[in-house]
């Protein structure tokens, strides 16, 4: 077992565990984050996607062990943190297009709508429809409509 220091949501982490485990089960069973959902562990139905250095990843399927001391994880709890506001702006759109149904995928849907936003409006650009159908989180509700309104919604505000 060896020691890996990270930071999550603005804090310096270390945890204690095997380099091989992987880093979803890090945040939930060591240091009590549950927002990223464990629904496939394949990276298919993104239902853990957070920030990795401001990048949507998923880390269900990413070794704790290749982390470096200066990579910064955002989970769907220091999101608001990011624009320092009790919620995010597409976590405010998400509410008022009443998007989640069951609720389970929303963390990574949100955290995948987050980074595309921030990616074109790094590039100087508005999202484009191709780039909304480009998003790949699976919702067993099948909430996509009111997915694309909350992110066009939400993507001005930020």
């Amino acid at each position: 077992m060896s020691s890996q220091t990270f930071i999550v949501n603005g804090q310096h982490v270390t945890v204690d565990c095997d380099d091989s485990v992987r880093l979803l089960w890090v945040l939930r069973d060591l240091l009590g984050i549950h927002g990223p959902k464990y629904g496939c562990g394949l990276e298919v139905c993104k239902a853990c996607t957070c920030h990795i250095n401001g990048q949507a990843f998923n880390p269900c399927s990413v070794p704790v062990g290749e982390l470096t001391e200066t990579d910064h994880i955002t989970t769907i709890e220091g999101l608001p943190a990011t624009v320092g506001a009790q919620l995010h702006p597409m976590q405010e759109a998400w509410l008022e297009h009443d998007v989640a149904q069951c609720g389970y995928c929303q963390p990574g849907q949100i955290m995948a709508a987050v980074a595309l936003v921030r990616e074109a409006k790094a590039a100087g650009r508005e999202i484009t429809d191709s780039e909304l159908d480009g998003l790949r989180n699976i919702c067993r509700c099948g909430t996509y409509a009111r997915i694309r309104e909350a992110i066009s919604s939400a993507a001005p505000r930020m």
